[in-house]
């Protein structure tokens, strides 16, 4: 009792000296027994601690400690030593200088790992330090009198500092958090989360409970940055939590800044969670704020909108116009990311994609392979020709030919489609991938990718065949082209309505064999023509029977008779809503190079959009809309 009468004496007189501008001589504040050390305290009236808070070095106290501590001026004058610390030595001498306390011994060890990682000190030291060890006995000897705030901290210090987790001290800390999980602030809470969701992982016990605490107490949520912040670092740990994170976004959704809403679409992308009416909630504000967006807040949209399928035209045009002035500054690997994302969306953007071609040739020095690969394949999926076509792909034959032993087999397989969409194919990159040697490994290789693969070799090998009169080979043997067989393949509004229109107007299979109706668009020809039904019409345009004709596009032809001169074979090809470009009536490049193809094999192409199609309702409406396509097709045909 004595000794801390004597204590509390000396802090009043310590007081009274700090109120004056001179130093504190450092023989006062030394107790008995221990050497005096030539070191004077910071020179800070009391004045100055009332505008000082600990809230600079904390996540803000509760109500309760922020009373203690207004009423308590030694823990503000030893509050300012060590958050004027600028070294551990001057933190770790202070218990040698002091009796500390629980909660004085905590932000000691709190500073030492925020000066440990503003420094990037080694903390092997710290740890083994012996006055670091008294201060972590210390603090758990009287562990149930630390602040709440103060023990969050201290735990998180802790973890940064490398401290064993399994140490009895350590322990005694997790312990005591949670036991007072109830009593923290949803704020302090959210922090914890964040925190150990980087240092423990989902399987941390400790994490597990914070998070049923969050989810409990979500209406407790208030703010944009916890919001943002739980829903990028905690979400995905909790589809529940984010389900309310999602909400309490949404209703917050005008507050948000555009790095805001690039952090919680980038949440949602990485998470895979297409919330529609947040991404419309922000989107909308995103356009009527007309904020003005760094590029690289236009790149992480673009390419989260891209991952979660989310098509806003409006935001697409903003975002193409903002990173138009951008093109010349960027980087390879911004350039390819931004135009990967632009055709997943299938959104073409004329002067961006011009710009970008422009990039590529004054950039030729810079552009990897792959970056290369990268925008032809997105040339190909929208089927963008750049103005200076021929330039354009002198130049990309001059780098990619030298470059084609490099390249892994998927990857060559893709820029080769790639080139034969954009009829920029040439009889080296067709050898390639046509030779025996590249395509005998994926035969009986079952997997999906394998199955892509195939596809597109049978694409290229149509090509050859069909689009390149000076190639003479290799071809893929007759064993590669039979068609896969389609994979529970889902039949739509228009495929069966046009089927049920052609059964009328021509007849089927059973009562007519004037026409040839396939199974499904992926049913392939032998040269690579995708058809939904042909028949075969003769001079006066009256359909004749199929089987007894050849039929050289078919792997088995019925019949073996030549077409009579003046018949022509007519295909019907239907085209779904997602074969455009995104608010378009153009067709993606792999739709215009099938349509290429069944011209190519020898049809008159009769094609049959949805946005005509599906508007007639009536089942007379589209038997006179498909008379009248074959015969203007029919009279294109002859006045040709």
């Amino acid at each position: 009792m004595a000794a801390r009468l004597v204590r509390r004496c000396c802090w009043r007189h310590l007081g009274a000296f700090l109120s004056t501008p001179s130093a504190v001589p450092a023989s006062l504040l030394v107790p008995v027994g221990k050497v005096a050390m030539a070191r004077a305290l910071p020179q800070a009236p009391f004045a100055l601690f009332r505008t000082l808070s600990p809230s600079s070095w904390a996540d803000g106290f509760s109500v309760r400690e922020q009373v203690e501590d207004s009423g308590n001026p030694e823990h503000k004058v030893i509050g300012e030593v060590i958050e004027t610390a600028t070294s551990p030595q001057e933190l770790l001498q202070l218990s040698e200088l002091h009796a500390l306390n629980s909660n004085e011994a905590s932000l000691i060890i709190t500073q030492l790992s925020r000066l440990a990682v503003e420094k990037k000190l080694e903390t092997e030291s710290i740890l083994q330090d012996e006055r670091f060890q008294q201060l972590i006995t210390i603090t758990d000897s009287q562990i149930s009198q630390v602040w709440n705030n103060t023990l969050v901290n201290l735990l998180k210090s802790l973890y940064s500092l490398g401290v064993n987790s399994n140490r009895r001290e350590m322990q005694s800390v997790e312990q005591e958090v949670l036991w007072r999980l109830r009593r923290l602030t949803f704020r302090q809470l959210a922090s914890l989360a964040e925190f150990l969701v980087v240092k423990q992982g989902k399987e941390s016990k400790l994490l597990n409970e914070v998070i049923k605490k969050l989810e409990l107490r979500w209406t407790e949520l208030e703010g944009t940055r916890t919001v943002v912040t739980l829903m990028g670092k905690v979400g995905h740990v909790s589809p529940a939590l984010m389900d309310r994170l999602e909400d309490k976004a949404l209703e917050l959704a005008e507050q948000f800044n555009p790095d805001d809403i690039r952090k919680i679409t980038l949440a949602l992308a990485y998470q895979n969670r297409r919330c529609v009416p947040l991404l419309r909630a922000l989107s909308y504000h995103l356009i009527q704020k007309h904020f003005e967006l760094s590029l690289n807040v236009l790149m992480d949209l673009i390419f989260a909108f891209g991952k979660l399928n989310f098509h806003q035209p409006q935001v697409f045009q903003k975002i193409a116009t903002d990173l138009h002035p951008h093109v010349p500054t960027m980087t390879p690997i911004e350039v390819t990311r931004c135009i990967r994302s632009f055709a997943l969306l299938k959104w073409l953007s004329l002067p961006l994609f011009e710009a970008i071609a422009q990039y590529a040739m004054d950039s030729t020095k810079q552009l990897s392979v792959t970056h290369l690969c990268s925008i032809i394949l997105s040339f190909a999926r929208l089927n963008f020709q750049p103005s200076g076509s021929e330039d354009f792909f002198n130049m990309v034959h001059e780098e990619l030919q030298s470059q084609l032993d490099g390249l892994e087999p998927h990857l060559l397989t893709d820029l080769v489609w790639s080139l034969c969409v954009l009829q920029q194919a040439k009889a080296p990159y067709l050898q390639r991938v046509l030779a025996p040697d590249f395509h005998t490994r994926i035969r009986g290789d079952q997997s999906l990718k394998a199955q892509n693969l195939r596809q597109k070799l049978i694409h290229i090998n149509a090509a050859a065949k069909l689009e390149s009169p000076d190639y003479r080979g290799p071809f893929l043997p007759a064993e590669m082209l039979s068609p896969a067989e389609p994979a529970g393949e889902k039949v739509t509004l228009l495929q069966s309505s046009l089927r049920e229109a052609l059964a009328g107007v021509l007849g089927s299979r059973d009562n007519g064999p004037a026409t040839r109706l396939y199974p499904s668009s992926a049913e392939t020809a032998a040269q690579g023509a995708v058809v939904d039904a042909e028949m075969v019409v003769n001079s006066e345009n009256k359909p004749l029977p199929l089987k007894d004709f050849a039929a050289p596009h078919l792997l088995r032809s019925e019949g073996t008779k030549p077409l009579p001169l003046g018949a022509r074979r007519v295909a019907f090809l239907r085209w779904e809503f997602p074969n455009f470009s995104n608010r378009s009536k153009d067709l993606l490049g792999r739709y215009v190079m099938a349509r290429r193809h069944v011209q190519a094999a020898g049809f008159l192409v009769v094609d049959v959009p949805h946005y005509e199609f599906l508007d007639l309702k009536l089942e007379r409406q589209r038997t006179a809309y498909l008379k009248d396509k074959l015969n203007k097709a029919m009279a294109k045909e002859m006045a040709s």
